[in-house]
C-alpha cells in the first residue's frame, strides 16, 4: 500500500530509488569505520591543532548542512556523498553530546536519557507520518529526512552511552571495545532467530558508535595501563585517522565499482517488506529484554569493583608533597631551564588567547619530560614522582595524553603557573 507520503512524491515525480545501501556485512564494517574516524579525527582537530570544543563544532555543522544537502539533492544511493555525510554526522553528533558533557557539565546519565526520548520521539513521529521504520523504504526526501535525523540523534546517544559505560567500569580501552563487540553479536543471533528486522537493525546501529570509538581511543591511546590491563597501541589520532580514512576510501572505491549495495530497480526499493514471524518476533523481544537485563547487571558488576586505570594513578602520585622549587634541588639547572622555558611559552600564548601556540608548548614540555624521565628520576624519584603528578595536571588540561577535549584557559594557566611555580630554583 502507498503512504500518502508516498504518493504525492510520486505525482510530484520525485520518487527515488532507495537512498540508502543494502545492510550486507560491507554497510557494517565501512559504518565502524566511520564512526571510528569521526572519532579520532575530531580529537584531532579539536586537541591537537587546539581548535576548540565548540569551535570544532561549528564547524562540522556547517560541513554537515553542506554536505547533508548533497546528499539530499541525489535521487539514488551513491556511495560516495552517502558514507561522507556518515562520517561527517558521527563526528556532529558526538561533538553535541562532548558539548554537553565538558562544556554545561550535563551528567552522562541525563545525556544518555534525554537522547534516548530524543530517539523515541523522532521514530515516533516518522512512524506515524509514513507508518514504516525501514530504511529499505527510504524512497521520499520525507523519510531521508527523518533518516538522517535519527542517525545524528543515534550518534550523539551512542557517545553518552558509551562514555557513561566507561564511566560506570573504568574500563579501558582494549576492554571496552568487548562489551558493544558482544551485545552486535547477540542482536545478529537474535535476528537470525527471528527477531524484528528494523528493530534489530536499529539497536546494532547505535552500538556500532561505541564500538568504532572505542576502537579508535584503543589505537590512538598511549602505551600505558596497570600490571595485567591491555594497552592502547599509541598510534596517536592523526594516524588512526588517516588509516580509517584510507580503509573507508578503498572500501567506497570497491563499492562504486562493484555496486554491490545498490538496490537497482525501482520494483526493488519499493515492493513491501514481507512480514516476519509474529511468535518467533515476540519470542525474540523478550530475549532481547533478557540481554538488556544481562548487560546492566553486567555494568553494575563492573561499578562496583575497584576501577584500575587512569584514575587512581593520580591518586597515588598527589600523595607527594613538596614545598615549590624542593621536588627540583636535584636536577641540572640545564633541564629544568629548558623545562620551564616551554611551560613560560605555553603560559604566554594561553593568556595571549594563541590556543594553537600553547598546545604546541604543552606538547614539546610533555615530549622533553619524557626524554629526560631516564636522567632525572634516578636524581630525585620524589621530586620527579611530584613534578609529573602536576605536569599530567597541564597535559589534561590541554587533552593531551587524555581522552577530555581542552579545558577553559584559565584551567591552563593556573596549572601552569603552579608548574612553573614547583620548578623554581633557588628556592
Amino acid at each position: 500500500m502507498t503512504t500518502t507520503s508516498e504518493a504525492r512524491t510520486r505525482r510530484s515525480g520525485r520518487l527515488m530509488l532507495n537512498k540508502v545501501p543494502e545492510v550486507t556485512v560491507w554497510f557494517w564494517v565501512i559504518k565502524i569505520l566511520c564512526t571510528t574516524v569521526g572519532e579520532s579525527f575530531a580529537d584531532w582537530i579539536n586537541m591537537k591543532l587546539g581548535v576548540g570544543l565548540v569551535n570544532t563544532a561549528w564547524i562540522f555543522t556547517a560541513v554537515f548542512v553542506v554536505v547533508l544537502g548533497v546528499q539530499l539533492r541525489l535521487k539514488r544511493y551513491v556511495p560516495f556523498p552517502y558514507w561522507l555525510t556518515v562520517v561527517v554526522v558521527s563526528v556532529t553528533g558526538t561533538l553535541y553530546t562532548d558539548i554537553l558533557t565538558d562544556q554545561l557539565n550535563v551528567p552522562l546519565w541525563i545525556s544518555s536519557a534525554v537522547f534516548s526520548v530524543l530517539l523515541a520521539v523522532v521514530f515516533g513521529v516518522w512512524w506515524l507520518r509514513e507508518r514504516t521504520l525501514s530504511i529499505h523504504s527510504v524512497t521520499t526526501p520525507s523519510r531521508e529526512s527523518f533518516y538522517w535525523l535519527t542517525v545524528l540523534v543515534t550518534f550523539a546517544l551512542g557517545t553518552a552511552t558509551g562514555d557513561w559505560t566507561l564511566e560506570l567500569t573504568g574500563w579501558t580501552p582494549g576492554v571496552s571495545v568487548l562489551l558493544p563487540l558482544g551485545l552486535i553479536a547477540s542482536i545478529t543471533l537474535l535476528r537470525k532467530s527471528g527477531a524484528n528486522p528494523v528493530l534489530s537493525f536499529w539497536l546494532a546501529y547505535i552500538l556500532t558508535r561505541p564500538l568504532g570509538a572505542n576502537i579508535g581511543d584503543w589505537l590512538a591511546s598511549p602505551k600505558v595501563a596497570q600490571p595485567g590491563e591491555p594497552t592502547g597501541l599509541a598510534l596517536g589520532t592523526f594516524t588512526t585517522s588517516l588509516i580509517f580514512l584510507g580503509l573507508i576510501l578503498a572500501t567506497v572505491v570497491y563499492l562504486t565499482v562493484t555496486r554491490s549495495d545498490v538496490t537497482e530497480t525501482y520494483d526493488a526499493a519499493h515492493t513491501p517488506q514481507i512480514a516476519g514471524d509474529p511468535r518467533r518476533e515476540r519470542i525474540a523481544l523478550a530475549g532481547f529484554g533478557l540481554l538488556a537485563v544481562a548487560t546492566g547487571a553486567l555494568l553494575g558488576w563492573a561499578h562496583s569493583r575497584p576501577h584500575v586505570g587512569p584514575a587512581p594513578e593520580t591518586d597515588a602520585t598527589s600523595t607527594v608533597q613538596l614545598a615549590p622549587g624542593q621536588a627540583v634541588k636535584k636536577f641540572p639547572s640545564t633541564k629544568v631551564d629548558a623545562l620551564r622555558t616551554l611551560a613560560s611559552t605555553s603560559l604566554k600564548d594561553a593568556q595571549s588567547g594563541n590556543a594553537t601556540g600553547a598546545h604546541a608548548a604543552a606538547q614539546s614540555l610533555r615530549d622533553l619530560w619524557d626524554a629526560d624521565q631516564a636522567s632525572l628520576q634516578p636524581l630525585d624519584n620524589t621530586g620527579w614522582t611530584f613534578l609529573d603528578a602536576q605536569m599530567d595536571q597541564v597535559l589534561k588540561t590541554f587533552g593531551i595524553d587524555h581522552s577530555n577535549p581542552p579545558m577553559a584557559p584559565a584551567r591552563q594557566e593556573a596549572e601552569l603557573r603552579t608548574l612553573l611555580t614547583d620548578m623554581r630554583r633557588g628556592t
